[in-house]
């Protein structure tokens, strides 16, 4: 029997641990210590605003073997500079490091990875983002479903790259550029605070079955790219699927393009 897949998005809010808990009652100010620790959504207008910062940084670390391509890191450079505003431009700095060894992952240890392994936080006029490709399987995974990424906190998510290759390449699945762009794009739509998660809504279209995602079918943000239907409607895809204008409203009017 064919195993639905979904991209899982986890926020570490309120119910978890106490270091989250701690880290939400924090700000996104300029050197503030915890500005990283936040909840999903709450860098929104961070992000995608000029008015604090100028510039974004993403620290896009992978496993050794696990590199996502070129051309999905470019199309998702191109998905923040059409989304947000950052004169002094959009930097990606990429390295490799050695498997963790861990595989399948916890959210724990997923926040450890970054907790050991980034270095660059918010200074001066620049805001900072950590972006893991990891070698191996998320812990959520289940006997019908599979996780390919999570974001889960203000500036943070995991790509599950090994699951993602798996599934992708073949006569029969997506291209794997597609695939991985639709996650990538996909998860940091909910960093920016799509759907209703931080960019307050301008018009209904949260899908009430589907809480933080949109109800427009063809979106970037739809739930069924979270699906076994959402993957299959990749196949023959020459590029990711795009957000559509309610989504795109709610990101303007809290500070983006």
């Amino acid at each position: 029997m064919k195993k639905t897949f979904y991209i899982l998005l986890l926020i570490f809010i309120v119910a978890c641990s106490s270091d989250d808990d701690s880290a939400a009652s924090g700000n996104n100010n300029t050197d503030n210590p915890t500005s990283h620790l936040q909840g999903t959504g709450t860098s929104s207008n961070d992000l995608l605003s000029s008015i604090t910062f100028k510039s974004m940084v993403v620290e896009l670390v992978y496993v050794e073997g696990f590199e996502p391509t070129q051309a999905s890191v470019d199309n998702f450079v191109s998905f923040l500079e059409d989304r947000t505003f950052k004169p002094n431009g959009i930097t990606v700095e990429k390295r490799a490091i050695a498997s963790p060894g861990l595989s399948p992952y916890t959210n724990d240890e997923i926040r450890a990875i970054e907790d050991a392994n980034r270095t660059k936080f918010n200074t001066g006029d620049e805001i900072a983002v950590w972006a893991f490709f990891a070698d191996g399987a998320s812990a959520s995974n289940t006997g019908s479903g599979v996780v390919l990424g999570t974001a889960y906190r203000n500036t943070s998510f995991v790509i599950y790259q090994e699951t993602i290759e798996d599934l992708s390449n073949s006569a029969v699945e997506p291209n794997r550029t597609v695939l991985e762009t639709t996650v990538i794009t996909h998860e940091f739509g909910h960093i920016l605070g799509l759907t209703n998660l931080g960019a307050s809504l301008q018009s209904a279209h949260e899908d009430s079955d589907h809480p933080k995602h949109c109800n427009v079918d063809t979106c970037l943000m739809y739930w069924a790219a979270e699906t076994g239907s959402g993957i299959d409607n990749l196949i023959g895809l020459s590029q990711a699927p795009q957000l559509d204008a309610q989504c795109i409203a709610d990101l303007q009017a809290n500070g983006g393009k």
